[in-house]
Order: C-alpha cells, then sequence, then structure tokens
C-alpha cells in the first residue's frame, strides 16, 4: 500500500563536515602533544583515516565512543613506518591526502581501499607529486590503487591543476608541508579551502589570490617548525544538511532547522542552487567556529521549485550534492541542466550514470551529456508501483538521494546496498524516520 508522504518538522543537528573532519585529524596527528577533536565524524571514511594514524604511531582516544576524541601528536616528523598496508576502505579523501603526507615521510607505505575505492583514478595526485620529487608505484601504470609509496625529500613546485579539485591540492599541500621550497598550485577556480583555513589557524601561512578570469592560486612556504595540538571545532556538514534542505522542499507543508552547519563559501553552493530554483531557505546565527562559517539553516516545503541551469564556477561549490540537487530537480516545474560536472564520473561510482538511472525509477525524462544531465521535471511513478527499487553503486550519496525519494513518494524503498551509507551518516535512516510527522 503507498503511504502518503509526510511533512518534515524538527529541529536536528547533522554529523560534523566530512571534509574538515579528515582534515582536522591529519592536523592533529602532525601537531605536537594533545588536540581535541570537537564534532568529528564518526562515519566510516573518518575513522579509516584515524585508524590508518593509529598504524603509523599515532594515539587516538574515544574513536569507538561518543563525545570528543583525543590525538596525541608527534610533531611533524613523528609518524613511524606501519608494519602493514594501510587500509583507506572507500574514502577516496584519506587516500589522496595521505598519499600526498606519506610521499615525503622517510619510510616505505603501502596504502589500499576496497574494490571499488581500488577503480578510482589517483594520477591526477600522483603526476603533481611525482614532479615534486615523490616516488609512488600503482595498478594500471601508477595511476590506480594500491599505491605504493617510499618517502623521501620534496621540492617545491609551480602547479598549474587542469582541474578545481580540494583533494589534488590538500595533497600537494601535505606534502609542501616538507618540501625544500615554496609550493604555488594555479586551479580554474577556487576549490573548497577547508585545508587553507585549518593551516592559517595553525599559524602555517598560506596565501590565496583569485585573477580577474577566476583562477586562483595557493601559495606556502615548508612548515619551519612544529606547531603544538589544539582544540578543532567542526561543523555540521553541509552536505548531509542537503539531503534533509531538498527532502523538506519536496514534501509540502515541511517546516526543518538544522543548526551549526557549516556554510564555507566553497562549499555552499547547494544553498545558491536551491535559491536559485525558488527555495525558501532562511540563514540565521551567523558565526564562526573553528575558523569555519557556521549558520542555521531553516527551510519550508510551500513553494514548488523551478527548473534552472547549474554550471561553471558554481559546480564545484556543490559537486558532492548534485545527486540530491537532481532529486530537486526532478520535483520541479521545468527543465534543469547540469553541465561541467565530469568529475563526477570518477566519484565512488559514475555518478551521473546512477543519477540517471536513480531517477528512471521515478519515471523522470533525463537526457545524459558527457559532463552533465538535463532533467526534465515531473515524478511519473505507476499508482500500483508500491516498491522502488534502486541500485546504489555501492555510493552513499546515491542510496540517500534514494532514500528522500521514497519517502517523498510515499513508498517503500529497496536498495542493493544500504550499508555504503555508513561511509559518511550512519544515522540517515533513523534522522530521515525521526522527522517525518
Amino acid at each position: 500500500m503507498n503511504r502518503t508522504p509526510k511533512p518534515l518538522q524538527g529541529i536536528i543537528q547533522v554529523p560534523g563536515d566530512k571534509s574538515i573532519s579528515h582534515r582536522a585529524a591529519i592536523m592533529a596527528a602532525l601537531g605536537r602533544g594533545k588536540s581535541c577533536l570537537r564534532g568529528f565524524l564518526r562515519a566510516d571514511d573518518t575513522l579509516h583515516t584515524l585508524k590508518i594514524f593509529q598504524a603509523l604511531g599515532i594515539e587516538v582516544i574515544g574513536s569507538a565512543t561518543d563525545g570528543d576524541i583525543i590525538v596525541e601528536g608527534r610533531g611533524l616528523r613523528g609518524l613511524q613506518e606501519a608494519s602493514d598496508i594501510l587500509y583507506s576502505g572507500n574514502s577516496g579523501t584519506t587516500t589522496r591526502l595521505l598519499t600526498g603526507l606519506l610521499s615525503a615521510q622517510p619510510f616505505f607505505s603501502v596504502i589500499s581501499g576496497d574494490i571499488s575505492l581500488n577503480q578510482r583514478p589517483m594520477g591526477r595526485i600522483i603526476t603533481p607529486l611525482s614532479r615534486m620529487g615523490a616516488t609512488i608505484w600503482g595498478r594500471r601504470q601508477h595511476t590506480m590503487p594500491p599505491l605504493a609509496i617510499q618517502g623521501r625529500k620534496l621540492s617545491g613546485i609551480n602547479y598549474d591543476s587542469p582541474v578545481a579539485s580540494a583533494q589534488v591540492k590538500s595533497a600537494l599541500m601535505l606534502a609542501g608541508l616538507y618540501a625544500d621550497g615554496p609550493l604555488n598550485i594555479t586551479e580554474p577556480s577556487l576549490s573548497r579551502d577547508h585545508t587553507e583555513r585549518i593551516f592559517n589557524s595553525l599559524e602555517i601561512p598560506v596565501y590565496t589570490s583569485i585573477a580577474g578570469n577566476g583562477t586562483a592560486t595557493i601559495s606556502m612556504s615548508p612548515a619551519a617548525q612544529d606547531y603544538r595540538g589544539t582544540d578543532f571545532v567542526i561543523p555540521g556538514d553541509i552536505s548531509a544538511a542537503a539531503f534533509f534542505l531538498v527532502a523538506a522542499l519536496i514534501n509540502p507543508g515541511s517546516e526543518l532547522t538544522i543548526t551549526r552547519v557549516g556554510i564555507n563559501p566553497t562549499r555552499s553552493g547547494i544553498l545558491q542552487a536551491l535559491q536559485a530554483m525558488g527555495a525558501d531557505i532562511l540563514v540565521e546565527n551567523r558565526h564562526e567556529a573553528g575558523g569555519e562559517p557556521v549558520a542555521d539553516l531553516t527551510v519550508h516545503g510551500r513553494r514548488r521549485l523551478q527548473g534552472t541551469e547549474i554550471s561553471g564556477t558554481l559546480i564545484p561549490r556543490l559537486i558532492d550534492e548534485i545527486p540530491i540537487l537532481a532529486l530537486a530537480a526532478a520535483h520541479a516545474n521545468g527543465t534543469t541542466t547540469i553541465r561541467d560536472a565530469r568529475e563526477l564520473r570518477v566519484k565512488e561510482s559514475d555518478r551521473l550514470q546512477a543519477i540517471t538511472l536513480l531517477l528512471e525509477v521515478l519515471g523522470v525524462q533525463t537526457e545524459s551529456l558527457d559532463d552533465g544531465i538535463i532533467i526534465h521535471g515531473g515524478i511519473r511513478i505507476p499508482a500500483a508501483k508500491k516498491l522502488l527499487a534502486f541500485k546504489t553503486f555501492h555510493d552513499h550519496r546515491i542510496a540517500m538521494t534514494a532514500m528522500v525519494a521514497g519517502a517523498a513518494a510515499g513508498r517503500e524503498v529497496e536498495l542493493d546496498d544500504d550499508q555504503c551509507i555508513s561511509t559518511s551518516f550512519p544515522r540517515f535512516s533513523q534522522l530521515l524516520t525521526d522527522i517525518q510527522h
């Protein structure tokens, strides 16, 4: 029996930001003395990062329980060679960032992930790291994991990145902490800047300049000395919040507040895109936490969304939110076009293909582009179809989008893999159920 969709109401808090959690763990491990991680995301991806540092000789306390996590850092040169392969699970962030860091350590490392991660290309970090002097071996002509890394002394370089990628930039910056000269990275547009913010908060100077054409240059020098451990305050993840923003927008009568969400300008493109579609989202209580801008977001599901075009420099600011944004487009009047998102072909899955198949289950008409998708708004599920079965491609963001789609349609949802959600948001299903009234 089909259920009547229920509006979402309440005040919720989403888990800590995944990108910032990774970076806070890394910088805590490299600091000298005790650091406290407040609001750290406890999910598979981020816990793999902590476990790798434990294998590298860093003491971590409290990761298996609620509350703060304590990391006893050993300084920039305090890591020790691991006795086994370093396992990063499904976390591309862990793999890419730590490849940069391990390239500069005076020992040998091997890093590997699960079957899905080991099919993801790593050439975009290996190429510039090799220019810095790194020695990295891997599958498929040294472009895919597992990666074997012989750490050595690195050189600073000037690097023009062909893509705006925070993972590429951050991998190079971590290597640049140990280089023998300055590092300059130029991006087509500024990618998320969490690493720059956390470096500056630790008094590791990083300078960013934006040219008239939008290109961004990030410049830094090697770390001159150890920095002391500190408290890292991690705001709520806007990528996690995006699922609830859209869920409220497409469930009429919803009124939902999400507190303490990070609204870093390099990450908040989802707000701009949804507001361009006519979304009623109120941004209140703006403040800073841990060097990051934070606010409460209140969303009302009382307007029908309108189709729009999403492309250009907005894409890097919402790249992770495109699956749930596509669902919003499916519920909108008119056509939405998403372009310049070729990056989605090499995420946890080919997300553009996964989005197309997900929307097909909902009866939504789409057109595929090499770098995006055209979505003709309108959900057309046969009345007799009681169960919506989705293929997730073992991708957490596709799985969560499917669950929001089912809630909005008032149908039961069957996922071929619901465990993948634990990579970023273990309590997602329960929280979605709790706020349906």
